[in-house]
């Protein structure tokens, strides 16, 4: 049965002399990536670890970020990618709750794990690369170990984002990783010899989904270490290919002076660009088509099974009777099952809203570690996402929330992404985040920070009025922040909800 190594070597083969990376003004070829991996392998099996052991990563994109990636698999360890710029608690949190017994970290980002080894008993290697990096792994034997692998062994663990609590490990089979990616790229145009993936963002999540099929087509995978919208869009202009990003990338890129002379001709060789990781704004969506035109793909699911509901721009940007694609997040996958649930799990008719409920053969095998969480997400086969959506007849899929977010105020349920999706429609907005807050009234009372264009004045009237009129008055948002400066990001790109509810109530208690 075919797993990850045997299909990276396959290729690696196939395409020996062929480029198969670009990063940091340097390429590599696959043959000379493939070495650099099975040397990688060696230093660790020499180590002691052993097929099985998890061995986790700290890196922005670099040239070298392809050594662990091929490495893991080569070896038959687990990988488990960190999060860079993430905190050192959180760092400490995913080696302990994985059990990492070797980590391998870029030099700059080596003090986020100072002293960490000492604190976790499993941590027995640290390789940090440094500049003796290149001799050192230049010493390892570059022969195959050819280890036994079984699809089913565990391939990769990947953890949520942590914003709404401590990070759960997710852990994916080779076949379950396989078949993600087949489901990853199965609408997309035919990834082909040559093309250009380009990574913006970081391959060890989400950008990822498309290092693994751009190998195995021949491709080459460019990577950079952060986003930059100018640079992206030379990149774009000059090579096309294929890019992930998530929504924020994509109204920042459209804002861009890089970007403002520039039209979809100026785009002719993308082939397309995946939008994920949060919802996209009718706004935005719609700026991004006319930026670069019908190239732009976009796909629901969550870490532990994704994608579940995809669509390509004749149908995201498309007018289908009975849908409104322009609000949907895509259409069910075909290898794919999505369901609408109720309270008590059971599936609801087209139309109403409950539950999100996914099923796939690339999804995950469970939380490591963790059979508790496990059975609460994975219930009978299926994955309880705790997004909120209603489908349409058309297999349209609509996102309103997450359970967790809905507020109740005055007896009336409230979602965030409502009071979003109508404001974010105002001239002059570039970004809102809406989320609830005890009222000694109401119970809960929506805020929303809003951050527009210096060049476009928006008013809390304005706000208020448009919620109002669209929404009814009793979802109005009452209190709301106007501001020019960006949202923070999380370590992935998104905006997290959570978080700035937490820094508003904290910021609310100092100033009582």
């Amino acid at each position: 049965m075919l797993n990850v190594r045997t299909a990276l070597r396959r290729s690696a083969a196939y395409h020996l002399d062929r480029v198969a990376i670009v990063a940091e003004g340097a390429e590599l070829t696959y043959g000379q990536a493939w070495e650099r991996g099975t040397r990688l392998a060696n230093a660790l099996l020499s180590a002691g670890l052993r097929p099985g052991d998890r061995v986790a990563v700290l890196e922005d994109n670099c040239l070298a970020s392809t050594d662990l990636f091929l490495a893991t698999a080569i070896a038959n360890l687990v990988r488990v990618p960190l999060y860079a710029r993430n905190s050192r608690e959180s760092h400490a949190h995913m080696l302990h709750r994985a059990g990492c017994r070797a980590l391998v970290v870029a030099a700059d980002h080596a003090h986020e794990i100072d002293g960490l080894a000492a604190e976790l008993p499993d941590l027995d290697r640290v390789v940090v690369r440094g500049p003796d990096y290149e001799s050192w792994l230049a010493g390892f034997p570059a022969d195959d170990p050819d280890v036994i692998i079984d699809p089913d062994d565990p391939y990769v663990i990947r953890h949520s984002a942590g914003t709404t609590g401590k990070s759960k490990g997710i852990v994916f089979s080779h076949r379950a990783w396989l078949n993600t990616e087949r489901n990853w790229t199965f609408l997309l145009p035919p990834l082909e010899l040559g093309d250009h993936c380009i990574h913006v963002a970081p391959i060890s999540h989400g950008s990822g989904y498309l290092f693994l099929p751009c190998w195995l087509a021949g491709g080459v995978n460019v990577l950079e270490p952060r986003f930059d919208p100018a640079r992206v869009v030379d990149l774009l202009t000059s090579l096309g290919g294929y890019v992930f990003g998530v929504p924020t990338m994509i109204a920042d890129l459209v804002a861009s002076e890089a970007a403002a002379s520039l039209g979809p001709e100026d785009f002719a060789s993308v082939k397309a660009f995946v939008v994920s990781g949060a919802p996209i704004t009718p706004k935005t969506a719609l700026a991004a088509h006319d930026l670069i035109g019908p190239r732009l793909y976009q796909l629901y699911g969550q870490t532990e099974c994704v994608p579940a509901a995809f669509m390509g721009p004749h149908e995201w940007f498309a007018d289908v009777p009975g849908s409104d694609p322009l609000r949907s997040c895509g259409r069910v996958m075909p290898y794919a099952e999505l369901e609408i649930r109720d309270h008590d799990n059971r599936s609801l008719p087209v139309g109403h809203s409950g539950e999100i409920a996914i099923r796939s053969d690339g999804q995950m095998v469970g939380i490591w570690d963790d059979p508790d969480t496990t059975a609460l997400r994975l219930v009978n086969g299926w994955v309880l996402t705790g997004d909120i959506g209603r489908l349409d007849a058309n297999g349209f899929l609509y996102l309103q929330g997450r359970k967790d977010d809905m507020l109740i105020s005055g007896g009336f349920n409230i979602w965030p992404t409502e009071l979003e999706a109508v404001i974010a429609a105002l001239p002059g907005v570039r970004e809102v985040v809406v989320f609830g807050v005890p009222h000694e009234r109401w119970g809960e009372t929506p805020v929303a920070i809003v951050v527009h264009d210096p060049a476009h004045p928006i008013s809390e009237a304005d706000v208020v009025e448009t919620c109002r009129a669209r929404l009814g008055s009793y979802k109005k948002p009452t209190v709301i922040q106007i501001q020019t400066d960006a949202l923070e990001r999380s370590p992935l790109g998104k905006i997290s909800r959570s978080q700035l509810r937490a820094r508003f109530l904290a910021g609310q208690r100092t100033s009582a």
